[in-house]
C-alpha cells in the first residue's frame, strides 16, 4: 500500500498519521483540542533503531564499531526511522499499521512494524524491530512534542521516577544515578515499575503516558511544547545498555495515552 496520510477516529478523538514523513503521527484532537505540537518535525515521531543521542554518532556492534551520521553534531540523535518513508500495511477505521525496512546507514536489514490504535479516550502504540539475518542492538521510544498550552492554563507534569540518570555536559548519561532534581529538565529518568507520566491541563483535559518499560525522557525546556518519551533504554543504550534483536527475538515495546476530559 501507499505511504499516503491516513486519518483514524473513535469518539469524538481524530489522529493524523503521516507514514511519508517518517511514521509521524501528525496530529492528535480530542474534541475541540489539538494534543500535539504541528509541524513537519513535532507531532510525535518513532524514534528506532535507538533512541536519544548516541556519544559521537558511534556504538559497538559485536566487536565492530559502527559509525552513524551526525545529525545533531557532536552526535546522532532520535534513529534512522523518522528521516524515512514507513509504508501503510493496513487501515481501518480506528487502527492502522506501518512498517519500515531499516536501511543503510543502518548496517543490518531489519524491519520495524509500528500498530497504531485509537480508542475514544486512549491511544495504544505498539513497534517491534524484527531482523532477517544478523542479531543487532537497538532501542525503541517515541518522541511526542505536547503543547504545554491547550488556550488555557500550562500542562502540569507529575511523575514519581525512582532515579534520574546524571546528565553530563555532552547532554548524555555519565553512568551515575542521582536523586530526581526539579525542572526544567532535558533528562533521562528510571521508573522501574513503568512508565507512568501524567500531564494535566487544568479544567481542560488530563492525559497519562503509560509504558511497561522502564526508562522515560522529559524535555521541558521549550516553550511551545513538553516532551514525555517512553524508551528501551537511555540516551546512548546501544553502548551502556543495548537490546539485542535476533532472529528468534524481536525487540518490542508499547505505550498507551489515556485521557480523561475535566
Amino acid at each position: 500500500m501507499s505511504n499516503e496520510d491516513i486519518t483514524l477516529t473513535a469518539g469524538d478523538a481524530t489522529l493524523r498519521l503521516q507514514p511519508g514523513n517518517g511514521g509521524r503521527i501528525a496530529g492528535l484532537r480530542v474534541g475541540s483540542l489539538e494534543l500535539l505540537r504541528q509541524g513537519d518535525r513535532f507531532g510525535c515521531f518513532p524514534m528506532v533503531p535507538w533512541c536519544g543521542r548516541i556519544r559521537d554518532g558511534r556504538f559497538l556492534d559485536g566487536a565492530t564499531t559502527v559509525q552513524m551520521p551526525l545529525n545533531s553534531p557532536p552526535h546522532a540523535i532520535h534513529g534512522t526511522a523518522r528521516d524515512g518513508a514507513w509504508r501503510t500495511a493496513r487501515v481501518s477505521a480506528d487502527q492502522a499499521v506501518i512498517t519500515y525496512e531499516l536501511v543503510a546507514p543502518w548496517p543490518h536489514p531489519a524491519r520495524v512494524t509500528h500498530d497504531v490504535r485509537l480508542t475514544a479516550d486512549s491511544l495504544t502504540l505498539t513497534m517491534g524491530v524484527e531482523t532477517y539475518d544478523d542479531s543487532f542492538p537497538a532501542q525503541i521510544g517515541w518522541h511526542p512534542w505536547f503543547n504545554r498550552n491547550l488556550g488555557g492554563q500550562d500542562a502540569r507534569i507529575a511523575f514519581d521516577p525512582a532515579w534520574q540518570e546524571e546528565r553530563g555536559d555532552d547532554h548524555l548519561p555519565t553512568g551515575n544515578r542521582v536523586d530526581p532534581k526539579p525542572g526544567p529538565w532535558d533528562d533521562c529518568f528510571g521508573m522501574p515499575d513503568g512508565v507512568d507520566v501524567t500531564l494535566t491541563w487544568p479544567g481542560q483535559l488530563e492525559l497519562k503516558v503509560a509504558s511497561r518499560e522502564q526508562w522515560v525522557v522529559v524535555y521541558d525546556e521549550q516553550e511551545a511544547a513538553v516532551c514525555v518519551e517512553p524508551q528501551t533504554g537511555p540516551p546512548n543504550g546501544l553502548n551502556t545498555l543495548p537490546r539485542l534483536v535476533t532472529p528468534l527475538e524481536p525487540l518490542e515495546a508499547t505505550t498507551t495515552w489515556t485521557w480523561t476530559r475535566l
